[in-house]
């Protein structure tokens, strides 16, 4: 799966993480690789190996000059792309091209920046996701850092059933609230056990959750939330406006980006910005005091089975049903209680459970396909991923919710059944 999942162009931190030129480098640990990343004077980024090619010095200790960065050791000096620049301890001014740090391909692009670290011969074209063409007033980008392996969150992602139980306090405070996620979720109040249909495709598969409701005048409405998991990590929310990437650190720790989008509205500045992060529970503030940070993520009042997660009891008594903070605290508690590692021989899964079967079978084919010589799941041919969206919407009678989607008809292939 590591083969595989270095195919891809990954989030490997958020632009506002590496703002300044001539900055500090930033640590990146990617899929269990160790990084260094900076922006030189003229606003490049380059992601290199954290240890120099020299003798293996941290290049987190560099520092950052011009159009490079230089090891403190020796005074080597690498550019973005991994050019020796300057060797000022040997003599030999020809000897800095005979060596190469090693370098990645990176790209900026919607608050994120990227990094691809597969073969170069076999690198994709680089995604062209809807919400890199809106401005940054218009778009919020958080991160929160889970102690658990990758796939523990992707599960609760396409796990729509688990909505009107374990957020269930979030979900009801929604009500009134004029932001758009909490609109979408408290419309979902009501039916908590929804059909899951599920569907492969060529990028990874859609599912549905199939809610009734009742309408005016007594009848019955079926309300479908439409979602797609698009290889190898990413999720396309039903709310329309909201992508996540789920991207590990390790195996057992994991970076969860969320995107929010809105062209027609400045989500992106405040007060707005803060009022969305808050209500979800992606404020630093909130993230912080769950150990959800990278700064947090290893202190010792990280949320763990010896202080139950940080969970508060008397909340409970009180009425709450969780007693976690909020939407993404509920997610992580759940996701990390269950170990690093899940043992899947163990569960028991169910009808509730149709969009995790499916999610297990994609990534297992992306791994053997990978193993076997050949492409992983959405790159060959490249997926139009201006098609792949999410949605929410109330089907007529007799209507399918494929229906709601009718711009990915073409992705469908049986190729990926069973």
């Amino acid at each position: 799966m590591g083969a595989a999942l270095r195919r891809y162009w990954l989030p490997a931190l958020q632009s506002s993480e590496l703002a300044e030129r001539e900055g500090a480098p930033v640590h990146v640990e990617l899929l269990g690789e160790h990084f260094v990343a900076f922006r030189d004077e003229e606003g490049k980024i380059g992601i290199l190996d954290e240890n120099c090619c020299h003798r293996g010095a941290s290049l987190l200790l560099g520092r950052v000059e011009g159009c490079g960065i230089r090891c403190i050791y020796h005074g080597w000096k690498f550019s973005v792309e991994g050019a020796v620049l300057e060797t000022p301890n040997v003599p030999d001014s020809k000897f800095k091209t005979r060596v190469r740090a090693r370098a990645y391909p990176v790209r900026e692009a919607g608050g994120l920046i990227w990094a691809y670290l597969g073969p170069t011969d076999a690198m994709p074209e680089f995604p062209d996701w809807p919400w890199l063409h809106v401005s940054q007033s218009n778009r919020i980008n958080a991160a929160a850092v889970v102690s658990c392996n990758y796939v523990q969150i992707l599960e609760g992602l396409v796990d729509s059933s688990h909505l009107n139980l374990l957020h269930d306090y979030g979900m009801k405070s929604a009500s009134g609230s004029s932001l758009s996620f909490a609109e979408r979720v408290a419309g979902m109040q009501g039916d908590a056990a929804p059909k899951i249909e599920a569907e492969d495709t060529e990028f990874g598969f859609h599912y549905a959750a199939l809610r009734k409701t009742a309408e005016q005048g007594g009848a019955t409405a079926v309300i479908a939330r439409v979602a797609a998991f698009i290889a190898p990590c990413f999720v396309a929310n039903p709310n329309g406006d909201l992508a996540f990437a789920v991207v590990p650190i390790n195996d057992h720790r994991t970076h969860f980006y969320h995107i929010w989008w809105n062209p027609n509205r400045a989500i992106g500045e405040e007060p707005l910005r803060s009022e969305q992060l808050k209500f979800v529970g992606l404020d630093t503030e909130t993230l912080d005091g769950y150990g959800m940070t990278r700064g947090s993520a290893d202190r010792a009042d990280r949320p763990t089975r010896a202080n139950r997660y940080l969970q508060n009891r008397q909340m409970m008594r009180d009425g709450h049903f969780t007693g976690l903070p909020n939407f993404t605290q509920e997610d992580a508690a759940v996701a990390i209680s269950a170990g690093a590692i899940r043992d899947r021989s163990r569960e028991n899964l169910s009808t509730a459970d149709v969009a995790i079967g499916r999610l297990y079978r994609v990534l297992l084919k992306c791994a053997r396909r990978v193993k076997e010589g050949g492409n992983p799941i959405g790159l060959s041919p490249p997926v139009d991923l201006s098609r792949v969206v999410g949605i929410d919407a109330s089907l007529r009678e007799g209507e399918r919710w494929q229906s709601l989607v009718p711009g990915n008809t073409a992705l469908r292939t049986p190729e990926l059944q069973g």
